[in-house]
C-alpha cells in the first residue's frame, strides 16, 4: 500500500506477520527503515520523513496504537532493537503506527506536521473504532501534541515534557540544546492539544522535580495522572519489565482504567528489584536504619534481594547495634 493513508483497514495478516518476530538489532537508521518497510509487505510501510524521522505502520485490526519512540533507545525496551508498540500490537491484535525519532528530537519537524496532516486529510484515524496514543519524555510530549489529529483518542504518556519555549519552562535546564526549536507553532503546547482527547493518563516520578513541575501543566479534567515515586528516568524501561504499560494501555483500551486499578497495577513494583533498590537506596541515604532493616528483609524473604540487600541489611543492623537502640 502506498503512505501516508489508504482507504481500508485490512484483515489480512499473512504478509506482515513475520515482521514482529524479526531481529533489526544491530542496523543503522538507514538500514532499519529499508528493513522494516520490506518487512510491512502490502499490509504497512516504514515511510522516512526527513533525516531524523520515520513513520512505520502494520495494519491489522480496527483500534489503532500509535507510539512515539526514540530509535537510540528501542534496546531498552527489545532484545530485538524492535518498537515497543510493536509486542502490544501483537499480543491484542491491533493496528500500529510508530513515528520514529533519531534521537531527542520532541518530533518538531515540518515533515512530521505534514504527515500527520495528510492523515487527516485521507481520513485515516476516523477508519479505526479506536485510536490509543503513547510515548515517555520527549516521545510522552509528541503523543500528547499529536493526539489532537485524532479527536477522541486515547493517550498515555510517561513523564513526558508540556512544552520546552523557555518562555514557560525556563526552569527546565536539561535541554538547553533545544531553546531554538520552536514549541509554539503547530502541534506545539501539548497539554492545549489533549483538549480533543477522550481521555489521558499520564505516570510520573514525583521525586524528578523537573518532570513533576511539567505534570502540573498537564492538569486538565480529561487527564489522569499517577505517580510512580522512585522510578527516576527509568520510568518507561521499569514499568515495561513490570508488564504495566501493557496493562495501563489494555485497561484504557477496554475503558477499565481508574485511579484503582492503577494502584493495584503499581503493586508489580513489589517484584522489581531495581524499584527495591532504588527505595533501599534512599533509605540508606536518609539513614533511616530501622526501614531499611524490615525492606531489605522483606526483599530477601522473598527472593528480589541480593548482596546488595544483604550488605545494607548489615550495616543498618551494626548501626542500630551501635547506638545501642
Amino acid at each position: 500500500m502506498a503512505p501516508p493513508g489508504r482507504t481500508r483497514v485490512r484483515t489480512n495478516m499473512h504478509d506482515s506477520a513475520d515482521i514482529f518476530e524479526a531481529d533489526l538489532s544491530g542496523l543503522h537508521w538507514e538500514a532499519w527503515i529499508e528493513r522494516t518497510d520490506t518487512l510491512a509487505g502490502d499490509d504497512g510501510y516504514c515511510q522516512p520523513l526527513g533525516d531524523r524521522h520515520a513513520a512505520l505502520l502494520i495494519e491489522r485490526k480496527p483500534t489503532l496504537l500509535v507510539t512515539f519512540e526514540n530509535f537510540n533507545r528501542l534496546s531498552d525496551t527489545s532484545n530485538s532493537a524492535q518498537p515497543l508498540g510493536w509486542s502490544l500490537a501483537k499480543a491484542r491484535g491491533w493496528s500500529h503506527l510508530c513515528l520514529l525519532g533519531n534521537g531527542a528530537t520532541w518530533f518538531r519537524d515540518a515533515r512530521v506536521y505534514g504527515y500527520f496532516d495528510r492523515l487527516v486529510d485521507d481520513g485515516f484515524f476516523d477508519e479505526f473504532e479506536q485510536v490509543i496514543f503513547y510515548g515517555a519524555g520527549p516521545c510522552g510530549y509528541a503523543a500528547a501534541a499529536f493526539s489532537v489529529a485524532a479527536p477522541g483518542a486515547k493517550v498515555v504518556m510517561l513523564s513526558p515534557q508540556a512544552t520546552l519555549d523557555p518562555r514557560v519552562a525556563e526552569w527546565d535546564d536539561r535541554y538547553l540544546n533545544m531553546r531554538r526549536t520552536s514549541f509554539t507553532d503547530r502541534y506545539g503546547y501539548a497539554p492545549d492539544m489533549l483538549d480533543a482527547a477522550r481521555t489521558a493518563v499520564l505516570l510520573y516520578d514525583p521525586d524528578v522535580e523537573l518532570d513533576a513541575m511539567h505534570a502540573a501543566l498537564f492538569t486538565r479534567a480529561n487527564v489522569m495522572k499517577f505517580r510512580t515515586r522512585f522510578l527516576g528516568y527509568q520510568i518507561e524501561q521499569s514499568l515495561a519489565r513490570m508488564g504495566l504499560i501493557a496493562h495501563v494501555i489494555g485497561a484504557l483500551s477496554e475503558d477499565h482504567l481508574t485511579p484503582l486499578a492503577l494502584a493495584r497495577m503499581w503493586r508489580a513494583r513489589r517484584d522489581e528489584t531495581p524499584y527495591l533498590a532504588n527505595v533501599m537506596r534512599r533509605l540508606v541515604a536518609d539513614e533511616r536504619d530501622r526501614l531499611t532493616i524490615l525492606h531489605c528483609r522483606n526483599a530477601l524473604s522473598r527472593r528480589v534481594g541480593g548482596p546488595r540487600f544483604r550488605k545494607a541489611l548489615a550495616m543498618a543492623e551494626a548501626r542500630l547495634e551501635e547506638r545501642g537502640t
